[in-house]
């Protein structure tokens, strides 16, 4: 059994640990908890973990947000990994920032990472968890908020947050989607 883990984000450090980049974050502390390491290849940074009789390729496109598809498709197709068999773990607005949530497939939200997942792909039937950053910006604001650090006060919830979103790769992997759904969609994560 082998998975396409995917992270999305934009490479550089000017980026890094920002809102956006959230789904590097989560893949680089499942690869760490299973002793994985990346390399630089091509279109991606790339890392492959062993668990549980099962073959993770876990990748964190360096294309740029707005190409991540081409690193999707490319790495897909070279490992032979089906569409059903890949997770993207995305940032997102609309949600808030104590949620996850998970989904077998969907629309892009106006996320322009997923929408180039799904030009790449030809389908919208890839699961996506959806990392929820919140939307606590002025009007008008949203890209810096989106591409701007976490506030200090959410640091812990993030950190947490992620810890969670490592445990839903996991359980994607092992259960199936749609017990991994029911164990995430309806938490709300706090630190009490």
């Amino acid at each position: 059994m082998k998975f396409l883990i995917v992270g999305l984000g934009n490479p550089g450090n000017e980026y890094a640990h920002t809102r956006h980049n959230v789904g590097f974050d989560v893949v680089n502390a499942f690869v760490m908890k299973h002793g994985g390491t990346f390399r630089a290849d091509r279109l991606a940074y790339v890392a492959e973990v062993k668990w549980k009789g099962k073959k993770f390729i876990c990748i964190c496109p360096t294309t740029y947000m707005n190409l991540s598809g081409k690193a999707v498709k490319y790495w897909m197709d070279k490992e032979k990994i089906p569409v059903e068999n890949i997770l993207i773990i995305v940032d997102e607005v609309a949600i808030p920032i104590n949620k996850l949530r998970l989904r077998p497939a969907g629309s892009d939200g106006g996320h322009n990472g997923l929408k180039s997942i799904h030009d790449s792909l030809g389908t919208t039937e890839f699961a996506r968890l959806r990392f929820g950053i919140g939307n606590n910006y002025p009007r008008g604001m949203q890209s810096e908020y989106v591409l701007g650090k976490w506030y200090k006060q959410d640091e812990p919830l993030i950190k947490l947050k992620i810890d969670m979103a490592v445990g839903v790769i996991e359980a994607f992997a092992t259960i199936g989607i749609a017990m991994a759904m029911n164990q995430v969609n309806n938490k709300e994560f706090s630190l009490e």
